[in-house]
């Protein structure tokens, strides 16, 4: 479970950092949309028009009020086909960019990564972020494999971790707070991203202290155990697409994926743009 963890942590980067390049923005603006609203669409473009209530339902831990704002009127200036068409463009550009397409393991990692992600497919009952993009075809350019193959393998991993808070009763802004209180991410950041109103989330955050969750604004003993079941539970849930690879090539996929999020990390394509306050992650 471990070397699968570190093998889908390394690789990230390459699917993550389609958020903050700005070859996205700018493919989003060409189709009337904001950033914000290129945010929301691409992602669940592959739903076809998707309602503010689908992407509030799927997305979890955004701020409904939010994501309305953003997804209405999207689907009136383009279509989703023409937004998955710039979101693949915007992919290719900014991989391009780092250098990644030049690596000497690419087609080795993408091989990998593929198998993973079409042995997910396997198991999309549950999972309906995954299973609208398990639905895409795949590209044909190496360094588009490897992404669509990182975000199937993203998407399968956060539909489950979804589950995962439900089953415990853990809501969207809890979920925030209690990541927040780990410091793993700046709380400021958190706030920006997904907009929910500071009464809000103080009265939330008053509501998980006074569940024993928090100590303060650190995980309390207790929230720290929940914390750690969750992700666990996780990590057992996105197995069933590494098990394709087994010990051996989840350990190589681990190994040989190292450069490629750093190439990603080194170009500065997870560098949030500075003009933008409140970029989804």
């Amino acid at each position: 479970m471990k070397t699968a963890r570190a093998a889908w942590r390394r690789l990230e980067p390459v699917h993550g950092m389609i958020y903050f390049v700005p070859e996205a923005g700018r493919r989003y603006a060409d189709l009337g949309l904001s950033r914000r609203a290129g945010y929301f669409a691409s992602r669940s473009a592959a739903f076809g028009r998707a309602s503010a209530e689908l992407v509030i339902a799927t997305f979890y831990n955004f701020n409904p009020a939010f994501v309305r704002q953003a997804v209405d009127g999207a689907w009136d200036r383009t279509t989703p086909q023409q937004v998955l068409d710039a979101r693949y463009a915007a992919a290719g550009e900014a991989l391009r960019r780092a250098g990644v397409h030049e690596l000497p393991d690419l087609h080795e990692v993408v091989a990998l990564t593929r198998r993973a992600a079409e042995a997910a497919r396997e198991h999309m009952q549950g999972r309906p972020l995954f299973a609208a993009h398990a639905a895409l075809p795949w590209p044909e350019e190496p360094v588009l494999q490897l992404w669509h193959a990182q975000t199937l393998l993203r998407e399968f991993r956060g539909d489950g971790h979804v589950a995962c808070l439900l089953t415990e009763g853990i809501g969207g802004l809890e979920a925030l707070i209690l990541h927040a209180a780990t410091g793993e991410v700046p709380v400021g950041l958190l706030k920006a991203s997904r907009a929910w109103p500071e009464e809000e989330w103080a009265g939330t955050r008053e509501h998980l202290r006074e569940r024993g969750l928090l100590d303060g604004d650190a995980l309390s003993p207790e929230g720290a155990l929940l914390r750690r079941h969750v992700e666990d539970r996780t990590d057992r849930l996105a197995l069933p697409a590494y098990a394709a690879l087994g010990e051996a090539g989840c350990a190589r996929l681990a190994e040989l994926a190292s450069p490629f999020g750093r190439a990603v990390v080194d170009a500065g394509l997870l560098t949030m743009p500075v003009a933008s306050t409140r970029l989804a992650l």
